[in-house]
């Protein structure tokens, strides 16, 4: 799936032109003093737009479990490269069957997963694209976005503690976190958009150190979680 990723990543990146409606083309075959000004005709625009939208989403950072999840947006671009998202994710996970095969070798496996998330970000949109095939002319935006959000964990630490009055209970958590997206947003129309994101959270929690006879032992790490999603805006 990673890999999928990166090839589609590496697609629409060269097809995508970094120029806004002013930049200066200089074409080696011309004369030197003749100069060509290209203007990208942006058809669809995002200054002064609120917009909403859902996704929905892949996660590709868990070993043990399978999730998917549900993640709705809502934002609004006071410059057509500037702009602000809310952002709230909401996952389902289950016991994938790589985690099945490493309980029949005798072993637990360790896993933290995301159940939600919220936050805000800040966004950029420096590209902007067209595609012309099959006799259409399909618009894009590129967008990335940093932030700062809340994100609620669960993990399976009761598995490894012998004193745990219920091992099967998994442990929830908070945790404050940071929040980044890259996306690209397909127009339909003009309210209609399609919309492809990556977005990852990192955050500082616990994890088993080993396991012993008694309460269990943790260290704090830094994790990362990334999910693909796929869905709809629609800009007022």
């Amino acid at each position: 799936m990673k890999n999928i990723v990166l090839i589609l990543v590496s697609l629409i990146m060269s097809t995508v032109v970094y120029a806004n409606e002013k930049s200066l083309y200089n074409f080696s075959w011309l004369d030197n003093d003749k100069e060509i000004y290209v203007l990208q005709n942006r058809k669809f625009r995002k200054v002064g737009n609120v917009y909403v939208g859902g996704t929905g989403a892949y996660n590709l950072s868990q070993d043990f479990l399978d999730a998917y999840g549900v993640t709705i947006r809502g934002g609004y671009f006071f410059t057509e490269d500037w702009g602000v998202e809310l952002i709230y994710g909401k996952n389902s996970n289950t016991e994938n069957d790589t985690a099945k095969g490493v309980k029949e070798q005798g072993t637990v496996p360790f896993y933290r997963q995301i159940d939600s998330f919220m936050g805000a970000m800040l966004m950029w949109s420096p590209f902007y694209s067209k595609i012309n095939t099959f006799n259409r002319i399909f618009y894009f935006d590129w967008m990335f976005g940093v932030g700062v959000g809340t994100i609620t964990t669960k993990d399976n630490r009761n598995k490894f503690d012998t004193a745990a009055a219920n091992s099967n209970s998994l442990t929830d958590e908070s945790q404050t976190g940071a929040l980044w997206n890259t996306g690209f947003r397909f127009y339909i129309n003009e309210h209609w958009s399609l919309r492809l994101d990556l977005t990852g959270q990192t955050y500082k929690a616990d994890k088993i150190k080993k396991a012993g006879t008694g309460p269990t032992s943790t260290a704090s790490k830094l994790y990362n979680n990334y999910d693909l999603g796929l869905g709809l805006n629609y800009a007022f």
